[in-house]
């Protein structure tokens, strides 16, 4: 044999020979579909498989779904399991092995196993679930309390989408009214990208908040409209979902239509049907809000009233109890003021004979202590330069005598004082 020479057809024809008599009956593969094209109907897709715990591709090949087949199968695996056949699905495909000298090596696929595609993305949906609940994440932020008034949002959607539009068509109406503020920031929702992309424009837009606002939003919005199973898949990301569920303002989704569910649904504080929902749910709290405050406001207003009411009558009753005691008080003082009058009346009278009693013992005082009065008795009045002596030793030896019918002058020659 080693010294036999082929031609390269002739080699490998006989590969391709051995590989039809080897793996003539087709069987089951796992693969994940790493590329996909379409032409003319025909599907050209390369499968690889991963090692677990790197993510390295650890085998790889082509694999051709042929056109006169691809309308059965495709049609038939979207139908069941309403995931869009695209390239980063995990397929589980009845392949035949297939050899061409010209063309090199593929796998013709007969059939796909819906069901296992839909396990694996329910499967991978579980695990994070799992993951966020055994590390005390998944309820986070649905504990978070709703704030009382929404006036600044953080709104993360992908750019131009008809989702979006939806929700601005009601959230310009409540912008222009002054009523709340939306701030946006665009992201990918689809592809292996679409999870990093949407917490590289959440960071951006909360660093740009930061630097323009003093406080945080009121509300972080995630919002995209709907789309295949496969394409919502790509936001089930644990990485994406432990941030969201971290951050400590509430967030609300509303992502796909009413059937689709993400993981963000599951962590989020709100889970909305659609975008249009979510900016109805806005428009909602706020009205709600405000009837709030309308009713409060009534209330207070009919409590104020009641209260003016209570307090007009105890006025009135206090006003009613303080005239009727001022009237009393009035009175009893009119009385008392008689009898004060009446009895300093009675007391001037007797004051005013008391006193006229006394003034006459004054005057017949008076009149019996008048000096002529006195000198009549025999008594003379002692005089010394005009000013009358009273005592001894103010006497000097020139004096003045008076008496009743005369004066004289007088010198003295001795004083006996009395002892």
């Amino acid at each position: 044999m080693q010294d036999l020479q082929f031609s390269l057809k002739e080699y490998l024809s006989t590969v391709q020979e051995v590989i039809k008599l080897t793996f003539d009956t087709p069987v089951w593969v796992k693969a994940e579909i790493r590329n996909l094209n379409i032409k003319a109907g025909h599907y050209y897709l390369e499968l690889a498989e991963k090692d677990a715990e790197n993510d390295q591709v650890i085998a790889s090949c082509r694999a051709t779904i042929w056109k006169f087949a691809a309308q059965k199968i495709v049609t038939r695996f979207e139908r069941e399991s309403g995931i869009e056949f695209s390239h980063d699905l995990n397929v589980l495909i009845k392949v035949k092995a297939t050899f061409d000298p010209q063309y090199g090596f593929s796998l013709n696929i007969l059939e796909i196993d819906s069901s296992y595609t839909l396990g694996d993305i329910a499967r991978r949906y579980q695990e994070i679930v799992q993951r966020l609940t055994a590390e005390g994440l998944i309820e986070r932020n649905r504990q978070l309390a709703t704030p009382f008034d929404l006036n600044r949002i953080l709104v993360i959607a992908p750019e131009k989408a008809a989702g979006l539009g939806d929700f601005q068509k009601d959230a310009d109406v409540l912008e222009t009214a002054h009523v709340c503020e939306f701030i946006y920031h665009f992201a990918t929702f689809q592809g292996n990208t679409a999870a990093q992309s949407i917490r590289q424009s959440l960071a951006q837009g909360l660093k740009h908040w930061a630097e323009t606002y003093t406080s945080a939003p009121d509300l972080i919005v995630i919002i995209r409209g709907g789309g295949a199973v496969n394409d919502l898949a790509y936001l089930n990301d644990y990485e994406l979902a432990a941030l969201l569920c971290k951050r400590s303002v509430p967030i609300w989704v509303g992502i796909g239509h009413e059937k689709d569910r993400t993981i963000l649904d599951e962590i989020a504080h709100r889970s909305f049907d659609t975008p249009s929902k979510v900016i109805a749910g806005i428009r909602n709290h706020i009205v709600e809000r405000v009837q709030e405050v309308m009713a409060y406001l009534q209330s207070i207003q009919r409590s104020s009233q009641q209260q003016i009411q209570t307090y007009q009558n105890q006025n009135d009753q206090y006003r009613a109890l303080i005239e009727s005691i001022a009237h009393a008080k009035v009175a009893e003082a009119a009385k008392e003021t008689l009898q004060l009058k009446s009895n300093i009346s009675n007391l001037a009278r007797q004051q005013t004979r008391m006193a006229q009693q006394q003034i006459e013992a004054l005057l017949r005082e008076t009149l019996i202590q008048n000096p002529t009065t006195i000198l009549s008795k025999g008594y003379a009045i002692v005089r010394q330069q005009g000013h009358a002596i009273r005592s001894v030793p103010h006497l000097n030896t020139e004096v003045q005598v008076e008496m009743q019918d005369g004066s004289f002058a007088a010198h003295i020659t001795q004083v006996t004082p009395h002892e």
